[in-house]
């Protein structure tokens, strides 16, 4: 019986898209902000780890799918988990943060074409 609200691999998967565009969306967020200098330059030094934190993402992306669409949920009836709007609630959270990380997955490919 799951009584977990099942969060993690979400919550991993945008540590893991955060990481992965940490080489190319900090400098962009920092100049946005007005800070600027010779050392963001440096904060490249993540570019080599970028597919690895890649293949992360979309792991915990997969598994976040997989135990909201493909595992029936066993729940208590008057658990939160029997709730079908609870469930509604959940996929849609998960919808929005998937655009969200593969938007953001792509802004270094993405990038060069607004400068």
């Amino acid at each position: 019986m799951t009584n977990d609200k099942g969060n993690g691999t979400l919550i991993a998967g945008v540590l893991a898209a955060i990481g992965a565009s940490v080489c190319c969306v900090g400098p962009l967020v920092l100049l946005t902000l007005g800070i600027s200098g010779a050392w963001i330059g440096n904060l490249t030094a993540m570019e080599p780890y970028r597919p690895f934190f890649i293949g992360l993402t979309l792991l915990f992306l997969g598994l976040s799918f997989r135990k909201l669409y493909l595992v029936p949920q066993v729940c208590v009836p008057e658990t939160p988990c029997a709730d079908p709007l609870t469930i509604k609630r959940q996929r849609l959270i998960f919808w929005i943060v998937a655009v969200l990380l593969l938007g953001l997955l792509a802004v270094p490919t993405l990038a060069p074409l607004f400068y």
